[in-house]
């Protein structure tokens, strides 16, 4: 439901070239819920989890699940759980809660299926250079958050759920990149344009070279082994004249696409 996150139900619907009623029957027949019920129910059960597991504050938490307002969240929160934001919080396990140095620590549930020991290890093995620093049991790398550098880290924590520590400059659009990492974890790329061009400079040392030459250097991060921002298109549109010729065709063709 991540459509409703930032919209409304008539501009989902629009997308999809059919009515409001429309839409609302569709998901209800289906789901048992509306459209924008769902949504709100998304945003409540991941603001229910950061009132478990970390210690932002009520207002923090509020904005960062992506509610509008206080007097929203606790509207909704109430309407789903029979208590506010401020009575789920007294009520958590703090036997079972995590606690993070320099980072924020949640517990990211995976889809059915998903053997998160084994896409670590495949991350490890793809990983570049100054972007990513893996091993086969955890995963970091740079991530842009709306043109900020941040640093995510992610383990296993139990069979259906893995351990994300995020190192980011501001909690707007968590729930969008806890989204990511799910999808990461189910096996599709962090980023589309990134995939392609791993698909067309093959060569690991060339990718490894690449970044350094075009990436987006990023202080700081010595303890965690990294140093830069994978290239947008834009970087690597501006100047391609470090590379060679076949190197700068394929780059072309990736931007293209």
């Amino acid at each position: 439901m991540g459509a409703l996150d930032e919209g409304k139900e008539a501009e989902l619907a629009a997308r999809l070239a059919v009515s409001e009623r429309h839409l609302r029957r569709m998901f209800h027949e289906q789901v048992g819920a509306t459209p924008d019920q769902l949504a709100r129910s998304r945003r409540a059960h991941f603001a229910r989890r950061l009132l478990d597991d970390t210690d932002l504050s009520v207002t923090d938490i509020a904005f960062a699940a992506g509610f509008g307002s206080l007097r929203q969240f606790n509207r909704v929160m109430v309407a789903i759980f029979r208590a506010t934001p401020v009575e789920l919080r007294k009520r958590r396990r703090r036997a079972d809660r995590l606690v993070a140095d320099g980072g924020l620590a949640l517990r990211v549930p995976v889809a059915e299926g998903t053997n998160i020991e084994r896409r670590l290890a495949q991350l490890a093995c793809t990983a570049i250079a100054g972007v990513e620093s893996a091993t086969p049991t955890r995963y970091r790398r740079t991530i842009d958050m709306d043109g900020d550098p941040g640093v995510i880290e992610i383990s296993s924590a139990t069979i259906d759920a893995a351990l994300l520590m995020a190192h980011v400059p501001h909690i707007e659009g968590l729930i969008h990149l806890v989204s990511r990492v799910q999808r990461l974890l189910a096996g599709e790329p962090w980023d589309p344009f990134e995939n392609d061009i791993r698909g067309v400079v093959s060569d690991s040392d060339a990718l490894d070279d690449l970044v350094a030459a075009y990436g987006k250097p990023v202080g700081g991060l010595e303890q965690f082994g990294l140093s830069y921002l994978f290239p947008t298109p834009t970087m690597l549109a501006a100047d391609l004249s470090g590379l060679d010729a076949v190197g700068a065709q394929a780059i072309l063709t990736a931007l293209v696409h």
